[in-house]
């Protein structure tokens, strides 16, 4: 192995792992933006539930 191909390889590494960080983050605010202030009740009542379940305190 030459030392291009070792540095190809660990930047595809960062690449990929900063992408499966930013997508998990745009998920998650996703998720917690349309749950948080959904207006459908049962959408909100399961996350209410299970933050309580969790023990994390939502009020």
């Amino acid at each position: 192995m030459t030392t291009a191909s070792v540095s190809l390889g660990a930047s595809v590494s960062s690449q990929s792992r900063f992408m499966q960080l930013a997508l998990a983050a745009l998920l998650g605010i996703f998720v917690m933006g349309f749950v948080g202030f959904s207006h459908i009740d049962a959408v909100h009542n399961a996350a209410h539930d299970y933050r309580h379940s969790m023990a994390f305190p939502c009020h």
